[in-house]
C-alpha cells in the first residue's frame, strides 16, 4: 500500500486529517519556489527519485522538518497530518517540474481546435467538438486515464479511488467567437486566435484562460496520479462541458443519465476557493425591423450595428454603419459631437466616424472585458446606444428606424452604468456585491435586431420578485414611447455555499498557501457548471486581483500561473482524495 494512503487511514483511526486551521508546518509558498528553482526531473525520473533528489539539496537540509517528513515516507513509517501534506505539495511541485513543458503543447493543441459556437448548428453535430473529443480520447488513452464520450456532450475522464463516493471536476471545450481583426496587440502584432502565441510570459490564445488550461492541468494531475500508482479514497471525473458558454444543455444531458457526484468543483473562475455565485439573467429585446422615417434634418440612416458576440461578452469596439447623402458633412458633425460625448461621460473611450464607399461608419472603440466584471472594462456597446441617442435629442441626423428605438431603450433604461440604477433595480450584498448590468449582445437580419443585456445578481432580493419588477418597469417606457418592442426576461437563483467542512477548507488550504493568499472564502460575479450542484465550489484557475482575460480579444494566459495551476491541482486531488471524509 502507498504511505500516502497508508498514512491517512491510520491518521483517520487518532485524529482528523484536517482542520480549518493552518497546519503547524507547511510548505510555503517561498520554500516551493527555492525547489522549482533549483530542482531538475528528467523525463524518465518517477517521483521517489524526485524526493531523493531533494534530500541531497541544500535547500532540503536546511529544513529539518521537511526532511525529516521525505525521510518518514520513504522508510514507510507513519506520517503526521501536516507532513502527509508537505508530500502532497511535493507532488504538485513533482508534476510541475517533470511536465511543464508538455502541459504547455497540450494547451497549443487543444487551443488550436476552434470550439466555438456555429449559428444553425448543434454543439453535439460540429466537426471541431468531435475533433476534440478524438484528441481527448487519444490523451486519455496515452495516460492510462478511463475516457467516455456521453454523445459529444461531455467527454469524461475518470481516475478510480476506493469508494463509490465521486468528485466531479468541472472544466469546459468550449470557446466564446472571435472577431480576429481585433486580435492585435499594442505594438502591431497580428494574432492568431486558434494558435497559441508565446510572448513573454503569456500564452495568447481563444481559450488558454477560458477554459481549456483547466482540462491539461487536471488531465495531467490525473496521469501522474495514475503512473504513480497513488490510491485514492474517492473517484475523480473530469467533466469536460462543450455547452458552458451557450446554452448549458450538456451537463444536465450527462445527468440525466449518469450519477451526480457527491461533490463538484469548477476550475472556470477564480482563487482561492469560491463559494458563492452571482445567479446570472438578462433581457433579451427584439425589435421588428422597420423603413427609416425621415424628417426634415434626418437624411442619414443607421443600417447595422455590431456589439458582443455573446451575452457574457463585453467586446472592445462597437461599429454602426451609415448612409448619408452628405457622408463628409456627417462625419464632422458626428466627430465634433463625438468629442463632447466623450468628454462630458469619462473621457476613457473614443468616438470616430470616416466616410466610406457607401456612406460612413461610426466606431466606439472601450476595453474588453467578461460581462460578468463590466466594471474591468469600458462597454462600447452602451456607449454606442446612448451616443445615438444623444444626437437624435440634439438634432435628429438619423432616420427613426429599428436601431434608433434600441438606442432610446438603452440610453433610458440602462444608461451607461452597470448597476441597474437607470432602471431603479440596484441593490447590493455585503459578501457578494452589486447587481450588475451589461448591455452586450446584438444581432441583426431582414427581419429582427436582438440586443441583450446580461445580468449577475446577488443574494438579497427574491428572484421572481426581481423578474416581474424589470418586466413592469420595461412595460412602462414602452408604454410611453411607443417603441415596438418584445422582451424576454430570464433570472435564476444566486448560489452560496455554508463555508464549513473538511471539503471547503482543505480547498482553502491548498490554493492559499500555494498562491501566498489571506485565507478567506471569495464570492463570483460569474456562474459555473456547478452553481446548482451538490457542494458545488469554484477552485481557480483565476487570480482575483488581476483582470480576466477570458471572453476578450487577446485572451492569455500567464506561463508562470498556468504552471502553478498544474501544481494546486494535482495536489488538491491527491489532498481531496485522500482525505477520509469530506463532510
Amino acid at each position: 500500500m502507498n504511505i500516502l494512503l497508508k498514512v491517512v487511514l491510520v491518521m483517520g483511526l487518532i485524529t482528523p486529517v484536517f482542520a480549518a486551521t493552518v497546519p503547524a508546518t507547511k510548505l510555503s509558498a517561498e520554500l516551493s519556489a527555492q525547489i522549482i528553482e533549483s530542482a531538475n526531473v528528467q523525463a524518465t525520473e518517477k517521483f521517489e527519485d524526485f524526493l531523493t533528489q531533494l534530500l541531497s539539496s541544500t535547500i532540503i537540509s536546511q529544513q529539518e522538518a521537511l526532511s525529516a517528513a521525505i525521510k518518514k515516507y520513504q522508510a514507510k513509517e507513519t506520517l503526521q497530518d501536516a507532513e502527509l501534506h508537505q508530500l502532497q505539495r511535493l507532488l504538485g511541485l513533482y508534476t510541475r517540474l517533470k511536465y511543464g513543458q508538455d502541459a504547455m503543447h497540450m494547451l497549443a493543441q487543444l487551443v488550436a481546435i476552434p470550439t466555438f459556437r456555429v449559428d444553425g448548428l448543434e454543439q453535439h453535430d460540429n466537426p471541431q467538438f468531435h475533433k476534440m473529443a478524438a484528441a481527448l480520447a487519444k490523451i486519455a488513452q496515452d495516460f492510462n486515464l478511463a475516457f467516455r464520450n456521453i454523445d459529444n456532450r461531455i467527454f469524461e475522464v475518470s481516475i478510480k479511488g476506493s469508494s463509490e463516493e465521486v468528485v466531479g471536476i468541472h472544466a469546459h471545450a468550449d470557446v466564446v467567437p472571435v472577431t480576429p481583426s481585433l486580435w492585435i496587440l499594442e505594438d502591431g502584432t497580428k494574432l492568431d486566435p486558434f494558435k497559441l502565441t508565446l510572448i513573454g510570459d503569456r500564452m495568447y490564445g481563444r481559450g488558454t484562460e477560458d477554459d481549456k488550461n483547466g482540462i491539461v492541468v487536471s488531465l495531467y494531475a490525473m496521469k501522474v496520479i495514475q503512473e504513480e500508482n497513488i490510491p485514492l479514497l474517492r473517484n475523480f471525473n473530469l467533466l469536460i462541458d462543450t455547452t458552458e458558454e451557450t446554452s448549458s444543455e450538456a451537463i444536465p444531458y450527462y445527468f440525466a443519465r449518469n450519477p451526480t457526484p457527491n461533490y463538484n468543483l469548477a476550475l472556470d473562475g477564480g482563487y482561492p476557493v469560491v463559494i458563492a455565485e452571482k445567479g446570472s439573467g438578462g433581457v433579451m429585446s427584439t425589435f421588428p425591423v422597420r423603413v427609416g422615417q425621415a424628417n426634415e434634418s434626418a437624411k442619414a440612416e443607421i443600417v447595422g450595428i455590431t456589439g458582443g458576440l455573446a451575452i457574457n461578452q463585453i467586446p472592445s469596439a462597437s461599429v454602426a454603419t451609415i448612409t448619408s447623402p452628405d457622408a463628409a458633412a456627417l462625419v464632422s458633425t458626428l466627430n465634433q459631437w463625438g468629442s463632447k460625448f466623450v468628454t462630458a461621460n469619462g473621457d476613457n473611450f473614443s468616438i470616430n466616424a470616416k466616410a466610406t464607399a457607401f456612406g460612413l461608419e461610426l466606431t466606439v472603440k472601450g476595453i474588453s472585458a467578461h460581462s460578468s466584471e463590466p466594471d474591468s472594462g469600458v462597454n462600447p456597446v452602451s456607449r454606442m446606444f446612448a451616443f445615438i441617442d444623444y444626437v437624435q435629442q440634439q438634432d435628429p441626423l438619423f432616420k427613426f428606424n429599428h436601431i434608433t428605438d434600441a438606442a432610446e431603450y438603452i440610453a433610458t433604461n440602462w444608461g451607461l452604468g452597470f448597476l441597474g440604477k437607470h432602471l431603479g433595480i440596484d441593490f447590493s450584498h455585503d459578501f457578494m456585491g452589486p447587481l450588475t448590468n451589461s448591455v452586450t449582445f446584438i444581432q441583426i437580419d431582414d427581419a429582427i435586431l436582438q440586443v441583450g443585456v446580461n445580468l449577475r445578481i446577488p443574494v438579497g432580493r427574491d428572484v421572481d420578485n426581481l423578474k416581474h419588477d424589470i418586466s413592469q418597469k420595461l412595460a412602462i417606457w414602452q408604454t410611453a414611447s411607443g417603441v415596438n418592442v418584445d422582451f424576454k426576461i430570464a433570472v435564476r437563483e444566486p448560489m452560496y455555499r455554508n463555508p464549513e467542512g473538511q471539503w471547503v477548507n482543505a480547498l482553502l488550504d491548498v490554493a492559499t498557501e500555494n498562491l501566498s493568499m489571506p485565507r478567506e472564502f471569495g464570492s463570483s460575479n460569474g456562474g459555473t457548471s456547478v452553481h446548482n450542484l451538490p457542494n458545488g465550489v469554484q477552485f481557480g484557475l483565476a487570480m482575483p486581483d488581476e483582470k480576466y482575460s477570458g471572453h476578450n480579444a487577446n485572451e492569455f494566459k500567464r506561463v508562470e500561473q498556468f504552471l502553478l495551476d498544474l501544481q494546486i491541482i494535482t495536489e488538491m486531488i491527491v489532498r481531496i482524495g485522500q482525505i477520509p471524509s469530506l463532510e
